[in-house]
């Protein structure tokens, strides 16, 4: 059994590999925090902010449906909000308008996570890179001592094997942070779909009681 001074040692060794992988997996953990504090509740707030001013829509209180956007902290109501400024326009038109700016929000969702798909692709690589040194160290010792043996690679092997195992370690997590928040940005990007899908329904609604058409007209903002 290795002494955690040993393996202490061996980590010094292979600071090549490790440093870079260290770095890697503190801003993959920030990163992963960060983002989870930024998607706590969203899906939520947007259920609820769209509920909130689609209800007022049909209640033709459209004053009122845009002060629950204007109150609302969720990314989503500058979008719906943003689409009951138009006036005058087909549904096709403003459906291509919320899916524009409804974009721009799920882009913003992304911010950051690719560092951590990065810090996932590279790592087994960093990693291996740890080990051909290790590699070439323990043949370096073999040579200097003009003799063979486990004995005389021990330290570089293990060099090596430990540079394999971090990254290795740092790839699996890494990824596993990866594809859940990947996971967690599909279904904020399906939630604020449906609620402009909603919206545009409660417009179509609002329109084709005043006037029996699909063209949306709710007077200028």
């Amino acid at each position: 059994m290795y002494s955690a001074d040993y393996l202490w040692e061996l980590l010094k060794m292979g600071w090549l590999s490790n440093v870079p992988l260290a770095i890697g997996s503190i801003i993959s953990i920030a990163v992963f925090f960060e983002r989870l504090k930024t998607f706590r509740g969203l899906e939520k707030a947007t259920r609820a902010v769209a509920t909130g001013a689609i209800d007022a829509l049909v209640a033709r209180d459209l004053s009122k449906a845009r002060k629950v956007c204007e109150d609302s902290s969720a990314p989503i109501a500058e979008v719906l909000q943003a689409g009951l400024r138009w006036a005058n326009v087909a549904v096709e038109d403003l459906e291509r308008v919320l899916a524009t700016l409804r974009a721009e929000k799920v882009s913003g969702l992304r911010r950051g996570i690719w560092m951590i798909g990065t810090t996932g692709s590279l790592a087994p690589f960093v990693g291996l890179f740890g080990t051909v040194i290790g590699i070439i160290r323990a043949f370096g010792d073999m040579a200097t001592h003009g003799a063979s043996g486990f004995a005389v690679v021990a330290q570089g092997i293990s060099e090596a094997l430990i540079a394999t195992a971090a990254g290795l370690g740092v790839a699996i997590v890494a990824l596993m942070l990866f594809n859940y928040l990947q996971v967690r940005v599909g279904a904020i990007a399906s939630t604020y779909a449906r609620a402009c899908e909603r919206l545009v329904q409660a417009l179509i609604y609002v329109g084709s009681e005043q006037e029996g058409a699909v063209d949306v007209d709710l007077g200028s903002s």
